[in-house]
């Protein structure tokens, strides 16, 4: 089953479970549909998965930068060397963040949070795992 949107449970756990006011990083696996899945009554044109990651991401890092974040990494995934075989992800991002609590914020913004349409037609599948930095 695809995982797209963080349920409300999910969100729960993540902000008692990251550590407050530290640094995190946010790891983002994730796999692009052939054709953006937008909602029928949305109106928006067809377009690819990239396409339509492409129209969120620009609202995205603008989100980000303003929450004192900013992408670090941003690949395309080639092979997977270790993972089951049915397993495969288009694309890798790895997203500093200064805290959980700006990035919560930032998911929070209504900018942000009507982007989001644009994210939810363009994945097939992702992952969001939130990990704290090394020293």
């Amino acid at each position: 089953m695809p995982s797209l949107n963080p349920s409300q449970d999910q969100l729960k756990r993540f902000a008692e479970q990251m550590p407050a006011g530290e640094p995190i990083l946010m790891l983002n696996l994730l796999r692009f549909n052939d054709q953006a899945v937008y909602p029928a009554e949305s109106g928006h044109p067809p377009c690819s998965g990239r396409e339509a990651y492409g129209v969120y991401s620009r609202t995205a890092i603008k989100k980000v930068r303003s929450a004192g974040g900013d992408v670090e990494i941003m690949a395309n995934a080639r092979v997977a060397l270790i993972a089951p075989e049915q397993e495969h992800w288009d694309e890798v991002l790895l997203v500093r963040y200064p805290s959980p609590e700006a990035f919560l914020a930032m998911l929070a913004d209504p900018e942000y949070r009507a982007a989001t349409i644009h994210r939810t037609a363009a994945l097939a599948d992702s992952r969001l795992i939130g990990c704290n930095p090394r020293s």
